[in-house]
């Protein structure tokens, strides 16, 4: 039975990882129903966080009595803009339900068992490998600021760029990229990047072409160029410019064109970023992904913002053809995930 756990509650976590990104305040939560040893239903938090992963997988009209439930965050029991989860959990007569981490939110916290247990429904925390699972979402709870995962391409020798060809890694490697996109609701970069390599910093994979997280563009001096391409592809997406200009010319080109431009005082220091890192958090935007050059990752990495840095490395030198060495960088780095 330890061994059906183990696949019912994997099966649960690999529905939500599905919507990392996509559920704006709450968390992606994924719900299995079993009965009889089979899976008779299951559920995903819907996308911008309502209705919640047990409602989806218990909304169908199927017989859930003395069924189990094998849940990653244990169910609310708290009324917010929807009911709570335990109400439909009772009203359906599961059984048994089964879950991988306590929900932080002080009014979920601990609830769900003591609430159900009044009804003799059986709630129980099981052991589970997704240990950083919720990482993003317990930051979010704990410091009201954004999780930061950052993204690097390197050569063999080092160097972030290629001055004779667009790309540094290979196919393969970019395409992995795209998939790591799909899991954030929004890309950092800086204008320098963008205007170097015209990006579109999206997610280019079949299947996966809408999920575009946002943009935010960090142009403290209001460098970014009028005619890129990112600004072709406004549809599903927002760009936003955080700045320290007062140019209000190209302030208002920028705004013709539907970018939210977001003042800075300055942005220098430890307390700088945390400002910036506030108002980012403050337009609803949870989960950031950095690909930026080495500058802005480098202070980042030095304010210890970063939780992961993806480290994408190519098997080519580039020697003389090469700039932008990151070996100090990554020497001083402690978030490398590889």
């Amino acid at each position: 039975m330890k061994r059906n756990h183990n696949l019912f509650s994997n099966l649960a976590f690999n529905l939500a990882e599905h919507h990392l990104g996509k559920t704006k305040d709450n968390p992606s939560v994924g719900c299995v129903i079993v009965k009889n040893n089979s899976v008779i239903s299951s559920g995903v938090t819907s996308k911008n966080g309502r209705p919640h992963a047990e409602y989806n997988a218990l909304i169908k009209k199927y017989n859930f009595k003395d069924s189990s439930m094998y849940v990653t965050l244990e169910p609310c029991s708290h009324f917010g803009i929807t009911p709570p989860c335990t109400n439909i959990i009772k009203r359906k007569g599961i059984k048994k339900i089964y879950f991988g981490f306590y929900d932080p939110d002080h009014r979920s916290y601990k609830r769900a068992k003591k609430k159900l247990n009044k009804f003799k429904i059986s709630v129980n925390k099981i052991h589970t490998k997704k240990k950083d699972f919720y990482e993003s979402y317990f930051i979010n709870r704990k410091f009201q600021r954004p999780f930061i995962d950052a993204k690097l391409a390197i050569s063999n020798d080092y160097y972030t760029i290629n001055n004779n060809a667009k790309w540094i890694t290979n196919f393969r490697s970019r395409k992995v990229g795209h998939l790591l996109r799909s899991k954030y609701d929004s890309i950092v970069s800086t204008s320098k990047t963008i205007n170097n390599d015209n990006s579109l910093l999206n997610c280019r994979i079949e299947g996966l072409e809408n999920n575009r997280p946002d943009l935010l563009i960090i142009d403290r001096h209001l460098k970014l160029k009028k005619n890129l391409r990112i600004f072709k592809i406004s549809k599903n997406r927002k760009t936003y410019i955080f700045t320290t200009s007062q140019d209000k010319k190209k302030i208002l080109f920028f705004r013709s064109k539907k970018i939210k431009v977001i003042k800075l005082k300055k942005l220098d220091n430890k307390d700088d970023f945390k400002t910036l890192l506030e108002k980012i958090y403050k337009i609803g935007k949870r989960r950031l992904l950095i690909e930026s050059g080495l500058k802005f990752l480098t202070k980042c990495l030095e304010f210890d913002l970063v939780s992961n840095l993806y480290l994408f490395k190519s098997n080519s030198n580039l020697k003389k053809k090469g700039s932008n060495n990151s070996s100090i960088l990554l020497k001083n780095s402690r978030k490398l995930v590889k």
